[in-house]
C-alpha cells in the first residue's frame, strides 16, 4: 500500500508539506484525558491572543481553498473548523481516544491532522483532483459523488476517503473499536510548515509510542519523494 499527492496538487500548491506516519496495535481502551488538556491548553493560549482565522497556517488554507474555488468561510480545513468549535464550547467531542488525542494536537498546531483505518483502503490513498464518479459516504450514512475537479482521498475502489481535500473525512475509513492500523495524514501549507510539521510527526510518534505501541514508520514527503509505501 502506499499514500501519495498527485502531481498536479503539488504543482497547484507548492508550499504543501505532508506529513504521515503509521501507527499499528491502536486500542481503545486508553486514558489520554490529561495529554488532551495539555494540548487545549496550549490552544486556549494562543487562542487569547488572537483568533483562529488570524494564524498564519489557517491563512494558508484559506488562500488554498479560495484557490480552489470554495468559500473559505463556507468550507473550513478540519483545523480551523475545530478551533472555532473548541473557542466557542470550550471542549470537542470524544470519539476515540486516537482521534481526540489528534484532534487537540491540531488545535494546539493548527494543522488538519487525518486518521485513516488502514483496513478499509483498498490498495492505495491518493490525494488528486475527483473525476465524479467517486463515492464519499457521510457520517449520516448517505453517499454523496465528489464534484470533477474537487481535491479528493481516493483509494483504487474509487472510494473518497476526504472532501474538498481537509474539508470533511468519510466515514468510510473512520477509526473504529475494533481498529488496529492506522495512517495519520498532517498537512499544512504555511511559512514555516516544513518545522512546524516535522515537530507535530515527532509529538505525535512520542504521544503513540507512550500510549500504544511505537509507530512503524512517520516520514515528511516533498515534490521529489512524494510517497509514503507501507
Amino acid at each position: 500500500m502506499y499514500f501519495r499527492h498527485a502531481r498536479e496538487i503539488w504543482e497547484d500548491h507548492p508550499a504543501l508539506v505532508p506529513g504521515v506516519l503509521l501507527a499499528p496495535e491502536i486500542t481503545d481502551g486508553v486514558d489520554v484525558d490529561g495529554r488532551i488538556a495539555r494540548f487545549q491548553g496550549m490552544a486556549r493560549s494562543r487562542l487569547s491572543q488572537m483568533a483562529e482565522g488570524e494564524w498564519p497556517e489557517i491563512q494558508a488554507w484559506r488562500r488554498a481553498f479560495a484557490k480552489m474555488g470554495c468559500k473559505p468561510t463556507q468550507y473550513r480545513c478540519a483545523a480551523e473548523s475545530l478551533l472555532r468549535r473548541f473557542r466557542k464550547d470550550g471542549a470537542l467531542p470524544r470519539l476515540h481516544p486516537l482521534v481526540d488525542l489528534c484532534n487537540a494536537i491540531s488545535l494546539a498546531f493548527a494543522v488538519p491532522i487525518a486518521v485513516f483505518d488502514v483496513s478499509r483502503v483498498a490498495q492505495y490513498l491518493e490525494v488528486r483532483f475527483a473525476a465524479g464518479d467517486e463515492h464519499y459516504l457521510s457520517f449520516a450514512g448517505e453517499l454523496e459523488s465528489p464534484e470533477p475537479g474537487e481535491v479528493i482521498f481516493a483509494d483504487e475502489a474509487a472510494c473518497a476517503h476526504a472532501r474538498r481535500w481537509t474539508h470533511r473525512q468519510s466515514a468510510a475509513s473512520a477509526v473504529r473499536s475494533d481498529t488496529k492500523l492506522v495512517l495519520i495524514v498532517i498537512e499544512a501549507l504555511h511559512a514555516t510548515a516544513m518545522t512546524d510539521i516535522g515537530t507535530v510527526l515527532d509529538v505525535l510518534a512520542r504521544e503513540i509510542s507512550e500510549l500504544w505501541t511505537a509507530p512503524k514508520a512517520q516520514a515528511i514527503l516533498t515534490k521529489t519523494s512524494p510517497v509514503f509505501e507501507f
